[in-house]
């Protein structure tokens, strides 16, 4: 179901990449349960058409977190089943039918941190920040977070930000691996539309396996991840595209890697 806070549309040839924006400036896009669920809603219903999204927020800041203005009190089984939502619907974005990039601006800050740390790629411009300001605040990330942000960063580095109310800026940011992307202020989503238009022309099995494969391979032990990985490259070298583009490259018909 289509939300107020929540614009989608479609960019590319053949409109292979979703924009999806965060569309509550005021509010310096605080995620309610409403706009969670439609940011689920819209990767389990994204077109076969598209092969990449962009997620983006309005206004100044990417996203400010949860909207405290809307936390009720609740008993112990209703915040897990709360939080379980949360993780159900954020894992359709890293675990979803396409590669993700979050273009980041502004304030990256609690549930905005969570929701950038499920999406693929993260590219930032220099008004970026990010904090995790729920340890000063009583409470403990629910979405996610406690499982995604310590594999980017380290947890002693997230252990520090919830204790103190540390705030990284831009670069210190990307200098810990909270993006992988730093750029001028304002160019974080025509940065981020540009890798998503690339990644959209990858063979379709390849992302899904980078996206699929890849982080369960880095939680195996070696000899599984070894393995695991054996069987991806043989599903992925046999689809028809990955034969043909092969092909091409044999025959110097494909662009051959170049000097950055």
């Amino acid at each position: 179901m289509a939300h107020p806070d929540l614009h989608v549309q479609f960019q590319g040839d053949q409109q292979q990449v979703a924009i999806v924006r965060l569309a509550r400036p005021a509010k310096r896009n605080a995620l309610n349960d409403a706009l969670v669920l439609a940011i689920r809603d819209t990767f389990d219903t994204l077109p076969a058409s598209v092969r990449a999204a962009v997620i983006a927020g309005d206004g100044d800041h990417f996203c400010a977190g949860l909207d405290l203005s809307e936390l009720s009190e609740r008993d112990a089984g209703q915040g897990l089943m709360h939080s379980r939502m949360w993780h159900a619907a954020l894992e359709r974005v890293q675990y979803g039918p396409v590669p993700v990039i979050a273009a980041l601006h502004g304030a990256v800050v609690g549930g905005g941190l969570e929701l950038a740390s499920a999406c693929h790629i993260r590219v930032a411009d220099e008004s970026t920040f990010y904090a995790l300001p729920e340890g000063s605040r009583g409470i403990f990330v629910g979405g996610g977070g406690a499982v995604r942000i310590p594999r980017l960063i380290g947890a002693a580095r997230m252990t520090d930000m919830m204790l103190t109310g540390r705030v990284y800026n831009a670069a210190d940011g990307e200098r810990i691996g909270l993006a992988q992307y730093l750029v001028p202020a304002g160019e974080s989503f025509a940065k981020a539309l540009e890798l998503a238009l690339r990644i959209a022309q990858n063979a379709p099995l390849t992302n899904y396996a980078l996206m699929h494969a890849l982080p369960r391979i880095a939680e195996q032990p070696a000899d599984q991840g070894f393995f695991t990985e054996a069987m991806m490259a043989a599903i992925a070298q046999s689809a028809p595209e990955a034969k043909e583009r092969v092909r091409d490259f044999l025959q110097g018909r494909a662009a051959k890697v170049q000097k950055a």
